[in-house]
């Protein structure tokens, strides 16, 4: 399915129930922090990348990537331990 490049009309009056005004939409869109220019019927103008930066799942992607190496199994790795350095190795 194709998507404009802006959010439609529909988009933006759901995004801002239950403002009608198109001048009360647009100064509710730039106090969510999205950039947005205006139309000349007033109603605000939104690129869908925009959206979706401010509001999309793609800000939380950053913490769950930070977390993401720091789990390990750590009998797994004692058991490579122990294959490469032999049965002599030393437990501690």
């Amino acid at each position: 399915m194709f998507q404009p490049p802006y959010l439609t009309d529909a988009e933006i009056a759901k995004i801002c129930e239950p403002l009608t005004n198109g001048a009360a939409r647009y100064r509710f869109i730039t106090r969510l922090g999205l950039h947005a220019e205006r139309k000349p019927n007033g109603q605000p103008l939104v690129a869908r990348s925009e959206f979706e930066r401010v509001m999309g799942a793609a800000r939380m992607a950053p913490q769950a990537q930070a977390g993401a190496g720091m789990v390990g199994d750590i009998a797994a790795l004692r058991e490579r331990w122990r294959a490469k350095n032999g049965p002599q190795a030393q437990r501690r």
